[in-house]
């Protein structure tokens, strides 16, 4: 299955890109896309603790199984005062 992920502020830094394509199997959740992105991407794994990803623009879990045309987006988290 094809999922579209979009990487915002430091994740397309380290990226290169603002967004990507991967395959996946079929019944894979977002915990397994988050660790394919890290061996795609090594910076990415000292910051997957911290990572909001939404689907389809709703915030998940990693446990969510994804769909084929699902759209992921990574964004760092957010501090201010």
């Amino acid at each position: 299955m094809k999922i579209k992920v979009k990487f915002f502020a430091s994740y397309r830094e380290i990226a290169g890109r603002s967004e990507a394509v991967l395959d996946l199997t079929d019944g894979s959740s977002l915990g397994i896309l988050l660790e394919d992105l890290k061996g795609r991407y090594p910076k990415l794994g000292s910051l997957t603790d911290s990572i909001i990803a939404s689907v389809n623009k709703r915030y998940a879990k990693e446990d969510l199984v994804l769909k084929d045309g699902d759209e992921v987006a990574l964004l760092p988290p957010v501090s201010g005062g």
